[in-house]
């Protein structure tokens, strides 16, 4: 598989505080990639490199084969759909409206069937109607996961498998609709779109990502399969959490929430 993202020692620096220091990587099409690590780590400031939002202070940043910074905005919109941490949206527009909005200028009946099964995929049945600030928190959530996954289908139709970028997307979400989304998510890696989402839940992580990047105070320090990544070593040194990492009969790592105390060394910052 072709990379879809190549990054080059990027760093970003906003009025002397250092962001991300030197995090280089490369995503491929077709994989399913988790950022985790603890709060301020860098994991939004690396997304919105991704994203094209942000211009790193040094370093590169290439999405299939060109600068992100070479990208037209509509032509950046048609190679990588992005979902962000806080999307407002205070105008009375219908659900139906906002997922079209995805389509962008595409003529009305190519998007009309889009959204149709955008809003059942993220089981928004009933909802085309509703206008949007009467939503609860997760339904809008999940319209905006269906927005962007119309402009996604209208990218990838005109110029090939792209990336779909999830800022924390489960946020808001009960236990169904997270499992929801994510599968939506491993659906489109399926088909070949490059899939990268910041998520602070590690069994979920787990669940989702066939690699987690770890960040920690701008620095990309670990990266690998789940099985690697997640480890009591990890928990401690990362997120000092103390805890007992398990595995399912699948093989994947697990973390119990009733497990977790903080380190020794979390409680003396915590006291200072």
């Amino acid at each position: 598989m072709s990379p879809v993202y190549e990054l080059a020692a990027v760093s970003a620096r906003i009025r002397g505080a250092t962001l991300l220091d030197g995090v280089s990587l490369s995503v491929t099409a077709g994989e399913t990639v988790a950022i985790v690590g603890p709060n301020g780590a860098g994991k939004s400031t690396l997304m919105r490199l991704l994203s094209g939002d942000l211009v790193p202070t040094s370093g590169t940043v290439r999405l299939k084969g060109h600068a992100i910074t070479d990208y037209r905005a509509a032509d950046l919109a048609a190679n990588r759909a992005v979902l962000s941490q806080h999307v407002q949206v205070s105008f009375p527009f219908m659900v139906a409206e906002v997922v079209g909005m995805g389509g962008g200028r595409q003529p009305r009946a190519e998007v009309e069937p889009l959204v149709a099964a955008a809003l059942a995929e993220a089981e928004l049945d009933g909802f085309a109607a509703r206008e949007l600030p009467t939503l609860s928190g997760g339904e809008q959530q999940r319209t905006h996961f269906a927005r962007v996954l119309v402009q996604l289908a209208c990218g990838e139709a005109d110029h090939g498998a792209g990336a779909l970028l999830l800022d924390e997307p489960t946020a808001s979400l009960d236990m169904r609709h997270q499992i929801n989304l994510l599968e939506s998510a491993k659906r489109r890696a399926l088909q070949g779109t490059a899939v990268i989402a910041v998520l602070h839940d590690l069994n979920l992580a787990a669940r989702f990502a066939d690699r987690i990047l770890v960040v920690r105070k701008g620095r990309l320090v670990a990266d690998g399969a789940p099985a690697t990544i997640i480890t009591d070593d990890l928990l401690q040194r990362v997120f000092e959490v103390e805890a007992r990492v398990g595995t399912t009969p699948g093989g994947l790592p697990f973390v119990l929430p009733q497990q977790m105390a903080r380190t020794a060394t979390a409680i003396a910052a915590a006291r200072h």
